[in-house]
């Protein structure tokens, strides 16, 4: 029988990060049930937990990295449990070591991209903004009702950037006072905290945080749910205090006061998912639906799996930039639930989600066979 020997540092790391939580751990198992893991491959949180709390964790190991921090576990845990927080420490050790297995190496590319350019892609920081070129919009001055914040994604990637020039003209529409940073804006930060590198989210936070302040930012709009919960929960940390919007938020805010109207009608079958970071996390399921059940014409689903129950889509806890199977995808799986409830299309409000999605699409041959929207490119459609 082999004798392992407790690694301290695990044990300090795990307690550092407040996932002290995890000795009240009694193994019954649910988290394992609910893990969206367990509907591609075998895997235990569980287990990775146990080794965790005595220091006995395989630091080099693939499986620390597999959680997408979709917040199933931690929802149903009986006793409180962080389990996100142990993965991240643990995360926080192989990022310290360097100790990357073959399928997370792509996160050492993404963290000299944001070291430095300020986003994942290592694209040009001089063209954060070129998506607002020739839409007529402003940068962000102290006067303006508030900032519109894309995202990373939503400002360099090909398809994504639609969401970005689909927000500025329905705010344009509803005649919102509106700018943008563009090239002085850093990533928010949040995945690359998710994988472990503390000290280069604080960088981009503080970095950003200063920004704001300077730049007189009180309110902010944001597009994807990933900037939404780190602005408003984690940049606390830092003791300051933004309003934060959601997108889907404020559209539902816009269109009940009356000051963007919807005149089109919008005749396809709909399907809306509920991104962990906007729904779990955070708790807003309603007005994205309410936003979509008030365009005429269109036909709402509910698919399997909906509200506090939704299937993450993978690409949290920086799995989005990671090398997934392609028969290990949970994006596949949500695919095949849109087409079973007869949609046309599959409507989100996040980037990952759409990443994630359109990737699937492609594995699964869907691509004439159901449409990935973001909600703003609905509403643009139809104002």
């Amino acid at each position: 029988m082999e004798i392992v020997t407790p690694f301290k540092e695990i044990i300090e790391e795990v307690k550092s990060i407040g996932g002290d939580l995890a000795k009240f751990c009694f193994q019954c198992g649910i988290c394992d049930t609910v893990c969206p893991w367990n509907k591609v491959r075998n895997f235990s949180i569980r287990k990775i937990m146990n080794q965790a709390i005595y220091g006995l964790s395989e630091v080099e190991s693939e499986e620390m990295w597999l959680c997408s921090t979709c917040g199933r576990c931690v929802q149903r845990c009986p006793r409180g449990v962080k389990q996100i927080d142990v993965s991240i420490a643990l995360r926080r050790l192989g990022t310290n070591y360097q100790v990357f297995p073959p399928s997370v190496k792509p996160i050492k590319t993404v963290i000299g991209g944001l070291m430095a350019e300020g986003n994942p892609f290592g694209e040009e920081r001089s063209k954060r903004g070129d998506w607002a070129s020739g839409k007529g919009v402003k940068t962000f001055s102290e006067d303006m009702e508030i900032l519109y914040f894309s995202c990373c994604y939503s400002s360099y990637d090909k398809r994504l950037k639609n969401i970005a020039v689909s927000t500025a003209s329905i705010l344009k529409k509803a005649g919102v006072n509106f700018g943008i940073l563009g090239s002085s804006e850093n990533c928010c930060g949040e995945s690359v905290r998710k994988t472990g590198d503390e000290e280069l989210f604080k960088k981009l936070a503080k970095d950003n945080i200063k920004n704001f302040i300077d730049n007189g930012v009180k309110k902010i709009v944001v597009s994807s749910p990933h900037c939404y919960h780190t602005f408003k929960n984690e940049y606390p940390e830092f003791m300051v205090n933004f309003e934060i919007i959601h997108i889907t938020q404020y559209l539902y805010e816009l269109i009940n006061s009356g000051r963007l109207k919807i005149k089109g009608e919008y005749k396809k079958r709909v399907t809306y998912h509920d991104p962990c970071y906007l729904g779990r996390h955070n708790g807003v399921y309603d007005e994205p639906r309410e936003v979509l059940k008030k365009i005429p014409s269109l036909q709402f689903f509910e698919m399997s799996d909906a509200f506090e129950e939704s299937l993450c889509c993978g690409g949290g806890g920086g799995r989005v930039w990671m090398e997934t199977l392609k028969d290990e995808r949970f994006s596949n799986l949500r695919l095949k639930q849109a087409i079973d409830v007869g949609a046309e299309q599959l409507v989100t409000a996040c980037p990952y989600c759409i990443t994630m999605f359109e990737d699937s699409r492609v594995v699964l041959n869907y691509e004439d066979v159901l449409e990935i929207k973001d909600i703003t490119e609905i509403v643009a459609e139809v104002i």
